[in-house]
Parts: structure tokens; sequence; C-alpha cells
């Protein structure tokens, strides 16, 4: 085999080896996908600040949300409350009256 022929098939597999290095690097391969947020941006500093405190639900407030949340369902159950699926029962029974 010519020594020109060897030369011109080892330029023909860098150039490909080329092609496939800078396909795995990114540098030349157009970003898929959707861009970064403005957000994303921010220096490293800027993105640890501190947020708001979170807020918290005192024992006293959660005792008051549950002491009405069955005093409610006891007047459901009583039928002195509307349910809150009546509605929707009620539309359901309605459309089941009119196709039969």
């Amino acid at each position: 085999m010519p020594t020109e022929q060897i030369l011109t098939l080892m330029l023909v597999e860098r150039d490909k080896l080329n092609r496939a290095i800078e396909a795995l690097s990114g540098s030349r391969a157009k970003r898929r996908g959707r861009p970064p947020g403005p957000n994303k941006m921010l220096p490293v500093a800027e993105t640890n600040a501190p947020s708001k405190p979170k807020r918290k639900l005192s024992a006293e407030g959660r005792r008051a949300i549950v002491a009405a949340a069955k005093k409610r369902w006891a007047l459901i159950k009583a039928r002195k409350w509307p349910s809150p699926t009546a509605k929707k029962a009620k539309r359901k029974a309605a459309q089941q009256n009119k196709v039969a």
C-alpha cells in the first residue's frame, strides 16, 4: 500500500474523530430544549439569598380548624348543612332522568 494512500486514509479517519469529539463536547452543536429563564442566570451568591420565613400554624389555630371541621361535618351528617357533593349528585340524578 503506497504511503500517500495510507496518509489519505489517516486524514479521513482524523476528520471523522474530530467531528465525533465536537459532537460529544457540544462546542458547535445547537443547544436543544427550553432556554434558561432570567432566574437561572443569576450569580450563585444571589440565588442563596434568604427567602421569607415559612408561616407556621400554632397548635391553638390547628385546634380551632379541627373543631370547625368537626362541627361542619356533624351538621352535614345531621342534614342541616348542604353536603359538599350535593350539587354534583343532584346534577347527576337530573342527567340520568333525562337520558332514561
